[in-house]
């Protein structure tokens, strides 16, 4: 396999096809599959690149596909492609390791800078250490119901849930959430997810609800 290659999960063809193109348009190398099962068949002999994968698919799912990478000891930077309202799932799988998720439709300009830092994944501890007190500086800085309504979201509950648990209207979750994507400086909920992940508060793994 060649270095630095991007794997394209999909069981959809023509988002497969879709996907791949604009990968290449950028001068990257692809491999597409149309299934995890297929993947997984070579997933043991590829040393470096990155994965991009729908979240759902017939018989092995996004997640689980992560699950299996894991137990196999691939460590492969995964990227997550969710529909409408998969939200839950692509906080499970942030949990589980993907690095990034997007909704569809995505900004393919978002999308390729994702796969730029994913393909160049090694992160000094160091750098590590310093985002996650700059993470917390900017939690500190949330007010109480800010803090709710962000544990609502990377809990990938809906703005109308989040409105019933905290007995106030969605109109003033929509106030609040603008308020803390600007303080987290966050420019996406994958952002902010991965933020939560970093700071502690999503504990990594299934079953850490």
């Amino acid at each position: 396999m060649a270095p630095d290659t991007v794997y394209v999960i999909d069981d959809d063809e023509a988002a497969r096809h879709s996907l791949a193109f604009l990968l290449k348009t950028a001068k990257l190398e692809v491999k597409t599959f149309e299934s995890a099962i297929a993947f997984l068949e070579v997933a043991s002999d590829i040393k470096s690149g990155c994965v991009i994968t729908d979240v759902r698919m017939p018989e092995i799912t996004g997640t689980d596909l992560l699950r299996r990478l894991k137990d196999l000891e691939v460590g492969l930077p995964v990227i997550i492609i969710t529909g409408h309202g998969d939200v839950p799932l692509a906080v499970e799988a942030m949990k589980l390791g993907a690095t990034d998720f997007f909704e569809k439709p995505f900004d393919d300009e978002a999308l390729l800078a994702s796969v730029r830092v994913a393909l160049k994944k090694d992160q000094s501890d160091s750098k590590r250490q310093s985002e996650r007190e700059e993470i917390e500086k900017r939690l500190a800085a949330l007010s109480n119901r800010e803090r709710d309504v962000l544990e609502g979201l990377v809990a990938g509950h809906a703005n109308k849930r989040i409105a019933f648990d905290l007995g106030i209207s969605p109109r003033t979750v929509e106030i609040y959430r603008a308020n803390l994507m600007t303080k987290m400086q966050a420019g996406s909920l994958s952002d902010l997810v991965r933020m939560a992940l970093i700071s502690g508060i999503l504990g990594p793994g299934p079953g850490s609800e």
